[in-house]
């Protein structure tokens, strides 16, 4: 097979080379949305004609432009023509803004590439069916892995009905997260712990139970250098532990907490949740149309998560320390090898002089071409 062809199996379509490049660029442009689109997609839109890059944008945050329109406008006139690279399939709705397959089709656009199609019912193959009927040639799955990669949170919202659970934890080499008594900091390095709050600047969600407040009392704030946005913090206090000065308990915290114990909150700023299981909670959580959740631990609130199956993401700061005696990352029934919860898609990398390796325990929900009808 010629290097400078790729082929997208499930579509039967044939790709360039320049057309992974021009997608790439929108799946750039559609990462600088990540953490702040919700209940949207992150979207990144490029245009290109005769080989020269016109336009290009991204979804911003719900309510704003979305991509294609974004790129449209810097186009202008160069958009006749010209071939649109979308991450995610053109809306075909009247949301908070018009329809995108309706704009590119106004602005005369000759040929789609789409990496993904869009689980929104709404949606759900009928942007790719109306560019076809007017005449625009369309080829979907093009770097279709990257972009569900980007776009899990909104897929599981609107598939799963419940937000994207990624949890990350930072351990020695012989597994461990503190120490005995419970100290912590730090066993990562300075590499892996902006990587941390670059998580966090990402998620819709940053949640932790009450063994880590009363541990660590943590802030649960985003800080990089570069700035960056705070996730909305959630504090898993069934028992109702959890001090009501903490330092994570401020406007707009939710605490996820026993029915019985919801009134000691009535004084505080924070949005109470009275669940009665982690499931009912995570439902609760995306009908409030948040689509990321961060858990940072500790290990009796993630075991807890695994034992309900509710984990999609696991990041992993692996530090080249020996503890010896030490507190794990897990604990709760031991379970059969063969039951063991296996990471697909792992990748590994350094990070300073940690390694950072994550992986998937569920995949990302997809649309097929047959659902969205061909």
């Amino acid at each position: 097979m010629p290097r400078a062809l790729l082929f997208c199996l499930a579509q039967q379509a044939i790709f360039s080379e320049s057309d992974a490049q021009w997608m790439r660029l929108a799946l750039e442009a559609a990462a600088r949305g990540l953490g702040r689109t919700s209940p949207n997609p992150p979207v990144g839109c490029a245009l290109v004609s005769e080989g020269e890059l016109v336009g290009v944008g991204h979804h911003a945050r719900a309510g704003s432009d979305h991509a294609e329109v974004v790129a449209l406008r810097e186009a202008g006139a160069r958009a006749r023509g010209a071939t649109a690279y979308v991450t995610l399939e053109p809306c075909t709705h009247h949301g908070r803004t018009p329809p995108c397959s309706e704009a590119l089709l106004a602005a005369g656009i000759r040929r789609a590439v789409i990496a993904t199609l869009d689980p929104d019912p709404r949606v759900s193959g009928r942007g790719r069916r109306r560019l076809l009927q007017e005449g625009v040639e369309v080829a979907t799955g093009l770097l279709a892995e990257q972009a569900l990669e980007q776009q899990a949170g909104f897929r599981s919202r609107v598939v799963r009905g419940r937000p994207w659970v990624t949890v990350k934890w930072a351990m020695t080499l012989d597994g461990k997260v503190a120490t005995p008594g419970g100290e912590s900091r730090w066993i990562s390095g300075e590499a892996a712990r902006q990587e941390a709050h670059r998580l966090r600047d990402r998620s819709d969600l940053v949640a932790v139970g009450s063994g880590t407040v009363l541990a660590d009392d943590p802030a649960l704030t985003t800080r990089l250098p570069e700035g960056g946005r705070d996730a909305v913090a959630v504090l898993f206090d069934r028992s109702g532990k959890i001090p009501l000065d903490a330092r994570a308990v401020r406007p707009g915290t939710v605490v996820v907490t026993a029915p019985e114990q919801a009134g000691r909150w009535s004084e505080r700023p924070v949005r109470v949740l009275p669940a009665p299981d982690l499931e009912e909670a995570l439902t609760a959580l995306a009908s409030w149309e948040f689509c990321n959740l961060l858990l940072e631990g500790g290990p009796g609130l993630t075991s807890q998560f695994l034992a309900h199956d509710l984990i999609d993401e696991v990041w992993v700061a692996l530090a080249p320390k020996l503890l010896g005696a030490g507190l794990p990352p897990l604990h709760g029934p031991q379970r059969p090898l063969r039951l063991a919860a296996e990471l697909q898609g792992v990748r590994s990398a350094p990070l300073g002089g940690d390694l950072l390796v994550r992986g998937r325990l569920h995949p990302v929900p997809e649309l097929t071409a047959a659902e969205g009808g061909g």
